[in-house]
């Protein structure tokens, strides 16, 4: 099973370790090679977002399997209203094809590193209180911002960094924690685990 995921950037190649022993411990010998497509900014969208999809799914060379589109509700532009917004959006522009799977992150990436409201604080140094439900945090304030700011007014004294602190909030930890607070995460995953033929969460 070889699977393409369409990603805005940076924080999400962070995830991408962590999403690979996650699937380690699930998956075994079904282990799917997974290809992170990041586009260094917000994915493609209408015909572009198609032509990069059938570009991989009609490709001789290396054959792929299934295309997962993960965008974020949050884009600065306002575009998506919601997750369902944002995924209906995505279908209708790369049209009925079976094998592309459209998936976001309720409202940007960050929400997924929430549930490790602990960790942040430790990293951070502060005890700010956590924002409520990791996908509840939303356009006006969403998590980037959150953590952004936890780590501004911290005592370690040192900005937010994507790839290195979303690294560090992860190191070690049980993905199916947020899994369970983050239903649209929780979704991402169940689709890979299907279609490499595991058990879903």
């Amino acid at each position: 099973m070889r699977i393409v995921i369409i990603v805005e950037g940076e924080t999400e190649m962070a995830f991408k370790p962590h999403l690979q022993i996650f699937l380690k411990t699930r998956l075994e010998k079904k282990m799917p090679k997974l290809v992170f497509h990041a586009c260094n900014g917000r994915i493609p969208t209408d015909l572009k977002l198609r032509r990069v999809v059938e570009n991989y799914l009609l490709a001789t060379k290396d054959p792929v399997d299934a295309v997962i589109a993960l965008t974020d509700v949050y884009t600065g532009t306002r575009e998506f209203i919601d997750a369902q917004d944002a995924k209906q959006k995505m279908r209708q522009w790369v049209g009925k094809n079976p094998k592309f799977y459209p998936h976001v992150a309720l409202h940007d990436f960050e929400a997924w590193l929430l549930p490790y409201w602990n960790e942040i604080q430790s990293l951070a140094g502060h005890n700010q209180k956590a924002p409520g439900s990791p996908e509840g945090v939303n356009h006006d304030k969403p998590p980037s911002y959150r953590i952004k700011e936890v780590f501004r007014i911290g005592s370690k004294g040192r900005g937010y960094i994507k790839t290195r602190d979303a690294n560090r909030i992860l190191a070690g930890k049980d993905l199916t924690v947020a899994a369970k607070a983050c239903p649209e995460m929780k979704a991402f995953l169940n689709t890979i685990l299907k279609l490499s033929g595991g058990e879903t969460l």
